[in-house]
């Protein structure tokens, strides 16, 4: 079942936000990016520098084998870049889990993408790879048609349960609380919080919390 997300993360995880670390002011807009046997071709569009100095700062980085200037429009360059085939971590996970890129885009803090998989369960790989590789994400929204508007697929323990820990910060890294404190707040042993968390999460994940009809525009 296809599932979109909405997920933001630091912007030093994605190569591309790199660049914005030494120019700021510029604005990137990810096309595609294209995994080839031998390298990962991202083609972009980057507004508010000269082409000259992003593509200098391009091949800066370790990764990149060549940086092309395709076309330039309104003030906008698209750039064709060919990173070597082993990089890993956010660019790695997009590929091993089919993800198509419908919407990107970064500033100096963070970046943004919309995200659709195959399933649930391609989803569920990505943020664990992300989180195995140490990447902080924020999973902001998830789309699933076939989810009626309104309706939830967790039971109201595990809303309240996921809410309160959310809350409190056992999602963060590091945790800012413990299962035996949030278990104790509740009034449940550890091993119950414990299932109804990685049940909830798992719901989560498979059904979406954040179902609509549509994706916003």
């Amino acid at each position: 079942m296809v599932v979109i997300a909405d997920i933001t993360v630091p912007a030093d995880t994605f190569p591309l936000g790199r660049v914005l670390d030494d120019y700021p002011a510029v604005e990137i807009e990810l096309e595609r990016i294209v995994p080839l046997r031998e390298a990962i071709v991202p083609l972009f569009w980057i507004a508010g520098a000269e082409s000259g100095v992003i593509e200098t700062s391009l091949l800066e980085h370790s990764k990149t084998e060549t940086v092309e200037i395709l076309t330039t429009k309104d003030d906008k360059t698209l750039f064709e870049v060919h990173w070597s085939s082993d990089i890993n971590g956010l660019i790695q996970a997009l590929i091993d889990t089919q993800a198509k890129i419908l919407e990107a885009s970064g500033t100096a803090e963070t970046w943004d993408f919309r995200l659709r998989f195959p399933s649930h369960e391609q989803l569920s790989s990505f943020n664990m790879a992300l989180t195995d590789e140490g990447i902080p994400i924020t999973l902001r929204h998830i789309y699933n048609p076939s989810m009626p508007e309104g309706e939830s697929p967790l039971s109201s323990e595990q809303r309240e349960t996921l809410r309160l820990a959310y809350r409190e910060g056992y999602f963060e890294i590091p945790r800012r609380t413990t299962q035996t404190r949030l278990a104790d707040d509740i009034g449940i042993s550890d091993s119950a919080l414990s299932q109804r968390i990685r049940r909830g999460v798992n719901i989560l994940i498979e059904q979406s919390l954040f179902a609509d009809d549509q994706p916003e525009t």
